[in-house]
């Protein structure tokens, strides 16, 4: 199986700052893409960023120029630098990433348990 842990949500104020990462492990051959995606209560699952094993990267049009996904492929860890939050922000982020197992032919989506993210106005 493959896991991903995240860690880093938290309650901060608006304006203010939060990183999160999210470790894979478990049985795995690659990973193409990793990212995040987030909940609010009510609102379907969006994307908030993502990037490729080859560092291209893409983000929500509601986060460029305040979010920064990085990653590091030796770690199979992805990390979200959160900047200038609003809380229209605040959500479940969950982790994604893209991977294939040694046992398997195609890639497929792995989920991280979710993490809280709360900015107070």
């Amino acid at each position: 199986q493959v896991q991903l842990v995240e860690s880093g949500g938290g309650l901060v104020q608006a304006g203010g700052s939060l990183r999160l990462s999210c470790a894979a492990s478990g049985s795995i051959f690659s990973i193409n893409a990793m990212g995040w995606y987030r909940q609010a209560p009510g609102k379907q699952r969006e994307l908030v960023a993502n990037i490729t094993s080859g560092g291209t990267t893409n983000y929500a049009d509601s986060v460029k120029g305040r979010f920064t996904i990085s990653r590091d492929n030796a770690k199979n860890t992805v990390y979200l630098q959160m900047n200038s939050l609003k809380p229209e922000d605040t959500a479940v982020y969950y982790c994604n990433a893209v991977a294939l197992r040694p046992s398997q032919s195609d890639y497929s989506d792995y989920w991280g348990q979710g993490t809280q993210v709360t900015v107070s106005s």
